[in-house]
């Protein structure tokens, strides 16, 4: 994500999960949480879009209020219940009022730059330690590690960043409409929903944005997840 992504950020996601706006002689019951939640929340009520999955699942997008977007998957919509659904549109609302769109192209930014410098580092490994002293074969042996070390530490920092942005949105969101109850019952239920009916389409690079991960993840691949384990999330809620 770079700064291009951050303006445009809304409309290539919304394009890639192939959403489109939802009506409100449609979705009456959606649109009338979301501007209540908005309200709560002291944010411009966001846009409101229908991706077409079973998948159950919900993500913010836009990289202010003011251009906030919220999208819904007609899965969540159907698994669960009005106070649940609440719980997960306030969490997406705590999103769009924390700019976390921003702070994640930050982030991303700044990880980028570091890959940058470490793949700088790795061609000066290759080509700059022809002259046989041996302090030139100790700057060689640094640089690779740097080239190897750097890029890991930069996707860490990233990934926990991701990771403490959830953790705020799932308080905040909570806060908000004075229910971390239910908003604790939705994560549980997106848990196993998205372990049972995956998301078909869309990009792995963009799961950060969904209040579930979209894409299972599990062993080792878990330890680069965008989202921290759902099980301490609702056990945070529910300390509430």
């Amino acid at each position: 994500m770079n700064v291009g992504s951050y303006f445009f950020s809304h409309k290539l996601v919304l394009m890639m999960y192939r959403a489109r706006p939802a009506s409100k002689t449609q979705y009456p019951h959606l649109h009338k949480i979301i501007a209540e939640v908005a309200h709560k929340a002291g944010i411009p009520k966001p846009k409101v879009y229908i991706i077409p999955s079973e998948s159950p699942n919900a993500f913010a997008t836009g990289r202010n209020p003011k251009n906030g977007v919220v999208a819904c998957t007609e899965g969540i919509m159907q698994l669960l219940s009005e106070r649940e659904l609440k719980g997960v549109i306030a969490h997406e609302m705590a999103h769009i009022k924390n700019r976390d769109i921003l702070i994640q192209t930050v982030a991303a930014t700044i990880a980028g730059v570091i890959s940058y410098v470490a793949m700088m580092a790795r061609w000066g490994a290759m080509f700059g330690g022809f002259g046989g002293d041996d302090r030139d074969g100790e700057n060689i042996i640094g640089l690779l590690a740097l080239a190897i070390l750097t890029p890991i530490i930069a996707l860490i920092i990233q990934l926990a960043i991701s990771r403490s942005r959830e953790y705020l949105a799932d308080e905040r969101g909570a806060q908000f409409i004075g229910d971390p109850k239910s908003l604790a019952s939705a994560l549980h239920k997106l848990e196993t929903g998205t372990k049972h009916v995956p998301l078909r389409f869309g990009n792995k690079t963009t799961s950060s944005l969904f209040i579930a991960n979209p894409f299972s993840s599990s062993g080792l691949f878990a330890l680069f997840s965008t989202h921290p384990p759902m099980k301490e999330r609702i056990a945070r809620l529910n300390r509430m």
